[in-house]
């Protein structure tokens, strides 16, 4: 029977207008400590938020929504946070925040595979 791992995940909102707690789910981030895995997969439903928020930059949160891959990634493509080691950078993407883009509580499991993992929570969270 394989080793089953802990993993963390968050769910990536965006909340256009903080005030109302009106949101829609665009993205997951998972990290397995044990495995050394953090990833991100996020997908924005651009007609829908425009229903939603006629009035919200939606180049800026697509730029901002692009940094969630990224920063899992890490690197110098992924900024200053992108060099951190990864739980420094999933803590810091999972850190609570009062701007449009924003993130659930964070959720634990455990599993022998966090890529099917986030995938799965991605189908059910945001896809759905």
């Amino acid at each position: 029977m394989p080793t089953l791992s802990s993993y963390d995940y968050a769910i990536v909102r965006v909340v256009p207008n903080v005030e109302r707690e009106e949101f829609i789910n665009v993205g997951a981030v998972l990290f397995c400590r044990t495995l050394r895995f953090l990833g991100a997969r996020v997908d924005l439903d651009e007609q829908r938020l425009a229903a939603l928020a006629p009035e919200l930059d939606l180049e800026m949160v697509k730029a901002q929504l692009d940094l969630f891959p990224r920063i899992c990634t890490g690197g110098p493509d992924a900024g200053p946070i992108g060099q951190l080691e990864q739980p420094d950078r999933f803590h810091w993407l999972v850190a609570p925040r009062s701007t449009a883009i924003q993130v659930s509580p964070v959720h634990c499991g455990l599993c022998t595979d966090p890529q099917a993992v986030l995938d799965d929570v991605f189908e059910k969270q945001v896809r759905f």
